[in-house]
């Protein structure tokens, strides 16, 4: 946070910004008054927190909010750069015409003005409007030299931004927080910050495992209903979500976590009776409460069935140990597991997934690395991978004495590894660490079936799937070896397999 407090009277300050927001124009007609859930919010970003999260329903007025907060920025700190990303390039269009309304409904926003910008580049027109809208570009210029630019997610000229503000609307609806990550690797440059405000994500995604991560390293915390405040000295979530004790279906309760004043019970159960509402999409975006987008190829009970294979197990060094390799570089993450029989005839699964970044793919030398030094510790029997991406490198490793298996990713073939997954998944057959990472890659995958048989559809699932497939590998190796390694003795006994 900011050592030095903002002056009451000045900018930054929230009397200041309720001054400023009151010559704003909604798309009513009439002057923006923010509410105390999003005054809250916007108290704690001029605090100073690097990085402020808001997670609320939707209808809850986030697009208007982050517009205003934008302007407001650009406005007040010098030569300002407010880099927003929205999820896509239609909802990056939503976001610019909402800030551009507010300049164009706004007298005081679009009223000419003498540019000190102007003058001293030397140009003979100082008088220019107070915001500029360049609408085929997606952004907005401030007189004094600040700046507001949109840009979907997936659009790679966000990474080059230094922001003073920059602005993340809703992460949960990006396949990851790569870009997120970017920015917030910057703000020391400007002694920037980001905003956050979101719905919902799926469970186990990377946004909702960072969320979670944020409410267990809070060092304040408050709850009060469906509210929550959580902090670090770097962080601050404002979070409105239905309790988990809570009924979805008792509107009373549901409007406890939609804040806005022109959310209504009656409205909530008007439409909750609509016929186009899903249960999905209820619990998701009016509830705030992850919920799975498609359905997991383990099906509609995926999550507890995964969370009840959780046991921990020591793999033995003297074991035979099965991996799998599923490669992946720019895009995808890169996994391995490896995979042991417990001396009760169960397999358990340890993961290491390795995550590309930002014009930096995954180092397929630190895959190689990674398995070398498991064949140096456990009885490495075969290690099973696609050479998509492996091929040269498999090739190394062989030649050093791995035990490589090429696996030829036909629909026959991976349907047998596949299926014999999915039935020592669903027999409980199979454990695994305590890997919030691991689990969201399985329960992300979504099958693709055809005549010949089914795949996991890296195309259809929501989130990365590599563990997913890595895991199909080495369980596979390990039922088409486990006869060939009928005992062994160690610390554990003499155990038959």
């Amino acid at each position: 946070m900011l050592a030095v407090k903002p002056d009451p009277r000045g900018p930054f300050t929230l009397p200041h910004f309720r001054a400023w927001a009151s010559d704003l124009i909604l798309d009513t007609g009439e002057s923006w008054h923010p509410e105390g859930f999003q005054e809250a919010f916007i108290e704690d970003v001029f605090a100073g927190y690097a990085e402020c999260w808001l997670i609320v329903p939707e209808g809850n007025t986030k697009t208007t909010t982050l517009a205003g907060l934008a302007l407001y920025h650009t406005e007040f700190r010098p030569f300002a750069a407010v880099p927003v990303a929205a999820a896509s390039r239609e909802q990056a269009e939503i976001m610019y015409r909402q800030a551009e309304g507010f300049v164009l409904r706004s007298e005081r926003l679009h009223t000419s003005v003498h540019s000190p910008t102007q003058a001293a580049k030397g140009k003979r027109k100082t008088e220019v409007p107070r915001f500029t809208c360049l609408e085929g570009y997606r952004r907005i210029n401030h007189v004094n030299g600040g700046r507001i630019q949109v840009f979907a997610a997936d659009d790679r000229t966000g990474d080059g931004v230094i922001p003073t503000l920059g602005i993340i609307d809703e992460p949960h609806r990006q396949r990851d927080l790569s870009l997120y990550r970017t920015w917030a690797g910057k703000l020391n440059k400007r002694d920037g910050q980001l905003a956050t405000i979101s719905t919902s994500g799926e469970p186990g995604s990377d946004f909702e495992l960072t969320r979670q991560r944020i409410r267990e390293e809070a060092t304040e915390s408050v709850q009060e209903g469906a509210y929550l405040r959580a902090a670090t000295d770097r962080i601050v979530m404002h979070e409105w979500a239905l309790p988990e004790s809570a009924d979805p279906e008792d509107f009373e309760a549901v409007k406890g976590c939609n804040p806005f004043s022109g959310i209504t019970v009656e409205g909530l159960a008007e439409k909750h009776a609509s016929p186009t509402m899903t249960p999905h999409h209820w619990l998701r975006f009016v509830c705030n409460r992850p919920t799975r987008d498609v359905e997991s190829w383990l099906g509609p009970n995926a999550d507890a069935i995964w969370e009840g294979l959780t046991e921990p197990y020591t793999f033995d060094p003297k074991a035979p140990t099965w991996a799998g390799v599923d490669i992946g570089l720019k895009h995808d993450t890169s996994a391995v597991v490896l995979m042991q029989q417990r001396p009760d005839g169960r397999y358990h699964a340890t993961c290491r997934i390795w995550v590309p970044i930002p014009d930096r793919p995954v180092d397929v030398t630190d895959v190689m690395q990674h398995l070398r030094a498991a064949a140096a510790t456990y009885q490495l029997q075969a290690i099973s991978y696609d050479n998509r991406f492996f091929d040269v490198p498999a090739k190394m490793l062989s030649d050093e004495g791995l035990p490589m298996f090429e696996v030829p990713q036909s629909v026959e073939r991976m349907t047998a590894a596949y299926g014999s997954l999915y039935e020592g998944i669903m027999g409980g057959q199979i454990t695994h660490e305590d890997d919030a990472a691991f689990g969201a890659q399985v329960l992300s995958a979504v099958p693709r079936f055809s005549e010949r048989g089914f795949m996991l559809n890296k195309e259809k699932s929501r989130g990365k799937i590599d563990a997913a497939t890595a895991l199909a590998l080495a369980h596979d190796q390990a039922l088409r070896h486990v006869s060939e390694a009928s005992q062994y003795s160690g610390e554990r006994g003499l155990v038959t397999v």
